[in-house]
C-alpha cells in the first residue's frame, strides 16, 4: 500500500474514534469496551422498537395497559404474573374475600393477567389488593402497577385504591420549558417541609414553601420520596409501588396541582426516582409477587444489595426494561415532571455496587466488574426521556466517575444531561474537618470545585441531604456546632458564630459561581438550618420534632439565619446577571496560597475571595480586563451579617499598564478584607 494511502486509513481511523474517546485519549485502550456497551444499547433498542417500526415511546406504555383502568363501560384489570396460578382482585367490594366474577384469567400464550368488570362493580375509592395463587402457596399482593396506594391510618396495612375521581386535574400550564442557563435546584421532600410536627402535603408545600423558593431565585425543585414506601424514614429509597405517588402527602390531583403552580412561576419540577433497587416487602412490593422471588430481580448472589437491605432489579429481563421504561414516561406524561434525577447510579453500574472501591484508574470502569444491563437500560431511558420530552433533564447520583455518564449517547456516553459533583461536598467535609483555617489554599479550592470531565456538565452542591440526617452533620453545624443554639442572635454573636457564617457564604459563592451545568441546594440549608433530620422511629418515640424545616427561624429579624438567607438569594441574582452564564468561561485572574487570595472571572463578573481568617490587604491588586468594575455582592455587607468594612457604592477603574495594553488589561486594586467575598460586574 501506498505511503499516501496509509496515512488517509490513519486519518480515517483517527477520525473514526468515538466521540467521548476524541474527546479524552485516555479512554483510548478502552474504545473497544464503550464502542461494546454502545452497540449493546443499539442492539436492545433495535429489539425493543422492532428494527424502528415503533419508537421507544411506543414500548413504553404499559402503564396504558397494566393495572386498573376504568373503561367507557366498565373497568379492566391487568397484571404480568408468570408464575401464577390463580388470581382475584379482594377488597371492600367482596368483603376482602375471594369472589368468581372478580377472579382474573391468564390470556392466552402470554403471562399476563386479566379481569373485565362492569361499572357497577368498583366504585372510585374502595380499597383492594390481588389474591395470588401459585404451587405451594398463595398471598396478598398490591398490584405492581398500582397508581394510588393507600395506609391504613389504624392498622397501618397498605392496600391499592381505586381511583377515578369525577372531575380529573385540568392542568393550567399544558406545557412548560425549563430556564437551564444556570439550572438551580432547590431539592425538598415534600413531608418534613412544615414547620408543624407532622406529615407535610402537596398543598401546603404549593401554598406555603413554593413561594419561598420562587423567590429566592431557583427555577427547579427536585422533590424525595414522591415514590410511595412503605417506611417514611426510609428518605422514600425503599420504593414498594413504582407508580404510586405518596398518599401520606395528598392526592395524586394535588400533586398535580403543586407542579401545574410550580409551572406557572416558571419552576422545573423533577423527581427523584429510584431504579436502583426496591424494597424487600412482599405484601406491599414486588419481592414475591407471585410465588418467583426472581419476577424482577437478579436471582442469587445478585438478588440482595448487601448494604441496602433491599432488592436488585434484573435489568436483562425485558419485562423489567418495560416496567422501568413505563414507569419513566408514566411520571413525565401523567404528572408533567420535567425529568428526573436518578438515586443510586453507581450501585446500578457494578456488580460489587461500588462499595469497598477506590477507583483510581481508567482501568477500573472497564474490568469486567460492570453490569453490562444496567447500563443499557441507563442508556434506553435516556433515550426515552429525551424522546418523550426534548426538554427534560437527567441527572445521575453517582460517585465513582464513570466516564460518559452525561455525554451523548451518540458520542458514546450514558446520555444524562448531568452528573452530580459528588466530590465537592466530600471536599468541604473534610476541609472543615481536617484543616485549620491557615491552610485552606484558594487553588486546591478552586481545582477540587472546577475538577470535571470537559465533555460533560454536573450539578455543583456544598452539602448533601445525607449531612442533613442524625449522625452527620450540615456544614453550617460542623462549623458553628452547639453555639448556634446560644449565640445566633443578633448582637449576641461570639467568635465562632462570626466564623461559621462567614465561611458559610464563601463556601456557597465560590461553590456556585463555579458551575458549568447547575446548583444544588438541599431544603432550609441556605439559612443554614440548625436541626438534623431525624425521622420518626420506635428510637424516638415515633416523634417528628426533627422531621420538619423551621422556616420561622429564617422568618426571624431577630435571629443570624436571615442573613445567610439573604445572601443567598442575592448570589443567585449575581448568577443570572450575566446571561448564559454557563457557557463562560470560568478564567483565573489570579491565586495565592501564602495571601488565601483567590480571583476569577465569568464574562462580566469578577469574583474575588480572601480566605484568610486574620489578613486584611489594601490596595490588594490583579490584572482584569480594562474598565470600570461596579460590586454587586459583598458577603461583608451588614446585610449579610458582615462588618461593612467597603464602600460599595464606589466604582473601581482600573489603571493602564503600558506592558500590558496591548493585551487591553490593566489592574484593579481592592480592599480585601479577612473572610470575605466580593462580586464586581465590569461596566
Amino acid at each position: 500500500m501506498a505511503k499516501g494511502s496509509q496515512a488517509k486509513n490513519a486519518v480515517t481511523k483517527r477520525q473514526a474514534h468515538i466521540g467521548i474517546v476524541r474527546n479524552d485519549s485516555y479512554l483510548a485502550p478502552f474504545e473497544d469496551a464503550i464502542r461494546g456497551r454502545h452497540d449493546h444499547a443499539q442492539w436492545k433498542l433495535a429489539q425493543l422498537t422492532h428494527d424502528g417500526k415503533q419508537t421507544l415511546s411506543d414500548f413504553s406504555n404499559g402503564y396504558q395497559y397494566y393495572g386498573l383502568h376504568k373503561l367507557p363501560n366498565g373497568w379492566v384489570f391487568r397484571e404480568w404474573a408468570p408464575n401464577a396460578t390463580a388470581l382475584y382482585l379482594v377488597g371492600d367490594f367482596s368483603n376482602w374475600e375471594e369472589q368468581e366474577r372478580y377472579q382474573a384469567h391468564r390470556i392466552a400464550g402470554t403471562d399476563d393477567w386479566e379481569l373485565c368488570l362492569s361499572e357497577e362493580l368498583l366504585q372510585h375509592g374502595q380499597f383492594y389488593k390481588m389474591h395470588v395463587k401459585w404451587d405451594g402457596g398463595e398471598g396478598e399482593r398490591i398490584p405492581a402497577w398500582a397508581t394510588r396506594v393507600v395506609q391504613d391510618e389504624t392498622t397501618k396495612i397498605f392496600s391499592a385504591q381505586v381511583w377515578n375521581p369525577e372531575e380529573p386535574y385540568r392542568w393550567k400550564k399544558r406545557s412548560f420549558h425549563p430556564n437551564k442557563s444556570p439550572l438551580l435546584i432547590y431539592e425538598c421532600h415534600v413531608g418534613m417541609a412544615q414547620d408543624a410536627e407532622c406529615v407535610g402535603t402537596y398543598r401546603e408545600f404549593q401554598e406555603n414553601v413554593l413561594p419561598r423558593i420562587v423567590a429566592d431565585g431557583y427555577n427547579c425543585i427536585q422533590i424525595m420520596a414522591i415514590q410511595e414506601h412503605p417506611y417514611y424514614g426510609s428518605f422514600g429509597y425503599h420504593v414498594s409501588s413504582f407508580f404510586a405517588p405518596s398518599s401520606r402527602f395528598g392526592t395524586p390531583e394535588e400533586l398535580k396541582a403543586l407542579i401545574d403552580a410550580a409551572h406557572a412561576a416558571g419552576v422545573a419540577v423533577i423527581m427523584d426516582i429510584v431504579h436502583s433497587h426496591a424494597v424487600k416487602n412482599e405484601v406491599e412490593g414486588l419481592g414475591n409477587l407471585a410465588g418467583d422471588p426472581n419476577q424482577y430481580f437478579y436471582p442469587g448472589d445478585r438478588h440482595e444489595h448487601p448494604a441496602w437491605d433491599s432488592l436488585c432489579f434484573d435489568y436483562g429481563k425485558d419485562n423489567v426494561l418495560h416496567f422501568l421504561l413505563s414507569n419513566c414516561k408514566y411520571w413525565l406524561e401523567e404528572f408533567h415532571f420535567d425529568g428526573f434525577r436518578f438515586d443510586g447510579v453507581t450501585s446500578m453500574l457494578y456488580y460489587h455496587h461500588g462499595l469497598g472501591e477506590a477507583f483510581t484508574s481508567y482501568a477500573d470502569y472497564f474490568n469486567g466488574h460492570e453490569d453490562d444491563n444496567a447500563i443499557c437500560y441507563l442508556m434506553l431511558a435516556n433515550l426515552l426521556i429525551h424522546e418523550v420530552n426534548p426538554q427534560a433533564i437527567t441527572i445521575a447520583e453517582e460517585v465513582s466517575g464513570m466516564p460518559g455518564l452525561a455525554a451523548k449517547f451518540s458520542d458514546g456516553g450514558y446520555g444524562f444531561d448531568y452528573r452530580m459533583a459528588m466530590n465537592i461536598p466530600d471536599f468541604w467535609i473534610k476541609t472543615i474537618k481536617e484543616l485549620r483555617d491557615e491552610d485552606w489554599k484558594p487553588s486546591s479550592i478552586f481545582w477540587e470545585v472546577k475538577n470535571r470531565r470537559a465533555d460533560e456538565r454536573t450539578i455543583s452542591y456544598c452539602e448533601s441531604h445525607d449531612q442533613a440526617l442524625v449522625g452527620d452533620k450540615t456544614l453550617i453545624f460542623r462549623l458553628i456546632d452547639a453555639d448556634m443554639y446560644w449565640h445566633f442572635k443578633k448582637g449576641d454573636e461570639n467568635e465562632v458564630a462570626f466564623r461559621g457564617i462567614a465561611l458559610h457564604k464563601l463556601i456557597r459563592l465560590v461553590t456556585a459561581s463555579t458551575i458549568n451545568g447547575g446548583y444544588l441546594n438541599f431544603m432550609g440549608n441556605e439559612f443554614g438550618h440548625p436541626e438534623w433530620i431525624d425521622f420518626p422511629r420506635e428510637g424516638n418515640g415515633w416523634s417528628y420534632k426533627y422531621a420538619r424545616r423551621q422556616w420561622n427561624l429564617v422568618d426571624n429579624q431577630e435571629l443570624d439565619y436571615h442573613y445567610l438567607g439573604d445572601f443567598d438569594k442575592a448570589m443567585l441574582q449575581v448568577l443570572k446577571m450575566e446571561r448564559n452564564f454557563i457557557r463562560t468561561k470560568v478564567q483565573e485572574i489570579w491565586h495565592n496560597d501564602g495571601d488565601q487570595v483567590l480571583a476569577f472571572m465569568r464574562g462580566n463578573l469578577l469574583f474575588v475571595f480572601n480566605f484568610s481568617p486574620a489578613k486584611s490587604f489594601t490596595d490588594y491588586g490583579f490584572l482584569v480586563p480594562e474598565g470600570s468594575y461596579k460590586v454587586v455582592l459583598d458577603s461583608d455587607a451588614p446585610a449579610f451579617g458582615g462588618n461593612g468594612l467597603n464602600d460599595d457604592a464606589m466604582v473601581h477603574f482600573t489603571c493602564l499598564d503600558p506592558v500590558y495594553a496591548a493585551e487591553h488589561k490593566a489592574w484593579i486594586k481592592l480592599y480585601l478584607p479577612a473572610r470575605t467575598a466580593f462580586v464586581l460586574h465590569k461596566n
